[in-house]
């Protein structure tokens, strides 16, 4: 892996996980010493999280990217465009095993349990992302949820700590995987719609007013 690959990574998981805060300031010279490499790798670094959307640039200064609540509106209106065509195709191609073993899993995750392991639910999450992306088979939809995902890291510091939005998202993706599994297009667009606008609605109640 080249340099600059491993000072991209680092920083764009700092954004992400909010150790570098929307509108943070970071200096190429500062940002270089800090990690330990010249200036090229972290001005390369840069240009790709730019290209992310992750950092904005004027002149010299680059920032963290902000994250108003009109930010995180419009990425959830992109993600819902992207996500519905995704789970559509996925309910016409989907493969039953796969499903099945995810709807397994999400439920056995549910029951029997005082507390929910966060953890282990956001790993399902992810698990069905990835069956999804993987039965829908549109590499274009795929790079466009790929380009959106850095945002969408960002997004879920507002609700990582909510449990009992935690659960119901875990309910709604079994009602995503079902329809998928049973090839039904229409209820797998309307599971996700909802599932996605109700997770829009747990960020904008934990968003600071602009």
């Amino acid at each position: 892996m080249r340099v600059s690959d491993v000072v991209y990574e680092q920083i764009r998981s700092e954004i992400i996980e909010w150790d570098l805060k929307p509108g943070a300031s970071l200096g190429e010279i500062e940002t270089a010493e800090r990690v330990g490499v010249s200036r090229t790798p972290v001005r390369e670094a840069f240009a790709r999280l730019a290209a992310e959307g992750l950092v904005v640039t004027s002149g010299r200064t680059v920032r963290v990217a902000p994250l108003s609540r009109q930010h995180v509106i419009e990425y959830y209106e992109l993600r819902e465009a992207l996500e519905t065509a995704s789970v559509r195709l996925a309910a016409k191609r989907r493969d039953p095993v796969r499903f099945d073993a995810i709807i397994r899993e999400l439920r056995a995750s549910l029951e029997g349990l005082e507390e929910l392991d966060p953890n282990r639910l956001y790993l399902l999450a992810s698990e069905l992302d990835a069956a999804i992306e993987e039965a829908a088979a549109s590499r274009y939809i795929s790079s466009a949820l790929d380009d959106l995902g850095g945002q969408m890291a960002r997004v879920r510091h507002y609700s990582r700590s909510d449990g009992e939005r935690l659960a119901r998202a875990a309910e709604e993706h079994i009602v995503i995987a079902e329809a998928i599994l049973a090839g039904d297009e229409l209820l797998s667009v309307s599971a996700t719609t909802v599932h996605l606008r109700n997770s829009l609605a747990t960020v904008l109640r934990s968003l600071p007013e602009d």
